[in-house]
This record gives C-alpha cells, structure tokens and sequence, in this order.
C-alpha cells in the first residue's frame, strides 16, 4: 500500500511538471478572410499542427494555442506573419504558409552567422515600419542584403524579377532617412524605351519618365504616407529621375538607387558611381537576364563585376530563385525560362 501511495505522488508530480512546462496563448483573427486563412478543409493549420507538437484550436476568430513556450512564441510569429502577410496581398495560399513556417524555423543561423562574418544576434531584421505593419527580409538572400548595405558604401543587387531587390532597397533608404543618417533620396532609372531621349514625349519631365519610374513611386507609396510623400518631393527631399539626368551632379549626404542597372550603359554605370558625394550611399539592383539594350552595347552591370569585384566598401549580393517572394509562379516561370534556355542552347550546339 505504502508503494502504491509512493508512485501516485511520484505520478502527481510528474503531471505538475507537464502542466508547468506547457502555455496556453490565444490569436485573435480579426479583420482577416478566415475562409482563406485557413485554407481549403483547414488546409492551411493542418500544414502547421503537422510542422509542431503543440495544441492548435480554431474557435470562431481566435485560435488556441497549448504547447511548450518556446515552441508556441514560433507559432505565435507564424500567424501574425500570416496575418499581416494576407493583409498585404489580400490571400495566401500554402507555399506562403510553408514559407513563412521555413522563415521562422529557420535552422540555418549557422550558414547565415558564416556567411555574413556576424553572430545571428547581432541581425536586426525589422528594416523600416512603414504605415501598414513593417518591412523586414523574408529570405537568407534578402538578410544578407540588408546587412551588406549598413557596412559598405556601395551594394549591388543581382537577381531575378520577384526577389525584392527595388522594394527592399527603397525601405533602406527610408530608413537612413528617418535615421537622419542622409538627408535625401535619391532614386534613377534607365529610360531605354525612349532611348534616354524624352524631349519628344508630350507634358513636362515627370509626366515623361513617370511610365518608366512607376515602380519606384509604387514602392514609397506603399511606405510613406501620400500627404508626407508629396511634402518629400516638393521639398527635394526624395527625387526620381532617369539616368540620363544625373550627368554632372554631385550628391552629399544622400542615398541613391539605381534600379534596372542592368539597362544602363558601361559609361552611364561608371557616370551613376561617380556621382556619389561625401556621406552618401548607393545600392544598385538589375536582373542580368533581362537586359534591353541593343546588342553590341555592353551592359554596365555586367561589366562592372569585373572591375570593383575587390575594391573595399563595394559588396555584390546575388538572389537566387529561392528568394523570390512574389506569388508562387514567378519562382515557376523563372525555372521554365531556365530550362528553356538550356534546351535551346543545346540545340544549337548540336545543329551547328
């Protein structure tokens, strides 16, 4: 009797221990498309219950969490990653879900403490709060670019379309704004569909260019308030102009973006770098697979690798395919123009 009394108390105690160990939180589902939150049959929440241990209940607009506390602060992410995720683009689908769930469990500290010479700590991912929620990276790549561009004067950016390269970019250089770290912006673009020749085009420059910088002013008007934004560009603050027009300036204590670089020219690439001025910045971003300009002209992007590939404050951060974060297509697309290309290389080797 005296042991039975011995392994009930022994029971008793281990039960605590388990109750101790495990947290009850509560998510609030407000304001969001719960049909698509969750997904077809609950898809969605079945992607994450499989990924965790803990407890995950859907009751109405709030969702119940029970599990180890270290495990539910990741849960916790994951939904308001979500939340704001859907809020943003309207939907998510399960390749968001999973992507999101790949971000916030992300078991690769390692490679990204390696492969950027910092400990993970030191990573500080909120990049600019905008008048929505906050941007941050959302990939190893798009960290990496982050980081390189509070260390290093000058940042170029190569990948392909949907990794973020114009978008995060101009969240940086908010930033440094708003950090009183600059006291301008300033943002240009390869006009090569007029052949940097506007003066044709009816209405004054900014009606001219704007087809050209449309995504330029769609990405500050996605983080600045308008009323502010139009005070910004009255008052010089943030500028947009075409690359042709920033021959003979020089820019102090300004940040500047060249986007699309991969459409300018080797003498428009070495005319953009040198117009950088004391406590200045420059990130310069362009997809080396889409270049538009005629063939016998070498594209200063491309170029430009080989030529300030080791000089100190100049980085080269290259997205791949994994970073993309536009809709799961792109990543797609971008994969059947691969290998289409090769297939269509090869057939050329082998008919000449």
């Amino acid at each position: 009797m005296r042991g039975f009394h011995f392994f009930k108390t022994l029971l008793v105690k281990f039960e605590l221990r388990i109750t101790l160990a495990s947290e009850e939180r509560n998510i609030l589902l407000e304001g969001i498309d719960l049909i698509n939150f969750l997904g077809f049959n609950d898809r969605n929440i079945e992607i994450i219950r499989n990924r965790f241990k803990s407890n995950i209940t859907v009751r109405g607009e709030r969702i119940n969490l029970k599990g180890e506390p270290e495990e539910l602060i990741q849960l916790e992410t994951i939904f308001k990653e979500l939340m704001l995720l859907q809020k943003r683009q309207g939907r998510i689908s399960d390749s968001d879900v999973n992507l999101i769930i790949e971000l916030v469990t992300d078991s690769r500290d390692a490679e990204i403490e390696k492969k950027l010479g910092v400990a993970r700590e030191e990573l500080d991912d909120v990049i600019l709060v905008d008048r929505n929620d906050f941007v941050k990276p959302k990939t190893l790549g798009q960290r990496e670019l982050y980081y390189k561009t509070k260390n290093n004067e000058i940042v170029f950016v190569i990948g392909p379309a949907g990794t973020g390269k114009t978008y995060l970019s101009v969240a940086i250089a908010l930033s440094a704004l708003k950090n009183k770290k600059v006291n301008r912006i300033v943002l240009s673009r390869p006009a090569v569909e007029a052949g940097e020749s506007l003066g044709f085009l009816p209405g004054d420059l900014s009606e001219k260019v704007n087809p050209y910088l449309k995504p330029l002013f769609d990405a500050l008007e996605d983080m600045v308030p308008r009323e502010k934004l139009t005070n910004y560009f009255e008052k010089n603050i943030i500028e947009i102009i075409p690359l042709a027009y920033m021959r003979g300036r020089t820019l102090n204590n300004a940040f500047l973006i060249l986007d699309e670089a991969q459409n300018s020219t080797a003498l428009q690439m070495k005319m953009f770098l040198t117009r950088l001025g004391i406590n200045s910045r420059a990130i310069i971003t362009g997809d080396i697979t889409q270049i538009d300009l005629p063939s016998r002209q070498t594209s200063g992007l491309v170029q430009i690798q080989k030529i300030l590939q080791h000089v100190d404050g100049v980085e080269f951060v290259y997205l791949e395919k994994k970073d993309v974060v536009r809709h799961r297509l792109v990543k797609d697309i971008i994969n059947a123009y691969e290998e289409f290309s090769v297939e269509n290389n090869k057939q050329q080797g082998e008919s000449s």
